[in-house]
């Protein structure tokens, strides 16, 4: 297993981020697929048309998510937390990622930069 920590600058508010990471309408928008989330702790969720799915551990508006995400086959609960912090240009975004696979780690590295963060940074608009 390994771990991921990552900062990440987005040209939003703490607040849009949040919005954009927990609104099921608002992830379809920049992700182009159906999502199912709610900010019901214990809720199930699915994003990229079941590409990533999981369950919503706690939610702090505007400040904190963290989730479980489920690998096929992994005993060691994946923990995702993201923390978003307030800069000048935007919100720096804290990602920490745990107990992911060896075999998935570089495809999920690439996910979070290129398809996750990437697309959300894409959406809101160069800085």
């Amino acid at each position: 297993m390994k771990d991921l920590k990552k900062y990440y600058l987005i040209p939003a508010t703490p607040e849009e981020i949040y919005t954009a990471l927990t609104n099921p309408i608002t992830l379809e928008l920049w992700t182009g697929e159906p999502a199912t989330m709610s900010t019901e702790p214990g809720s199930e969720f699915s994003l990229w048309e079941g590409s990533i799915v999981g369950k919503n551990i706690e939610f702090e508006e505007g400040k904190k998510i963290v989730q479980q995400w489920y690998f096929d086959g992994q005993s060691d609960d994946s923990i995702v937390t993201i923390k978003l912090h307030p800069d000048k240009n935007g919100t720096s975004v804290e990602l920490r990622h745990t107990n992911i696979p060896v075999s998935d780690f570089d495809d999920i590295a690439d996910g979070w930069r290129d398809s996750y963060f990437g697309n959300l940074a894409d959406f809101f608009g160069e800085i």
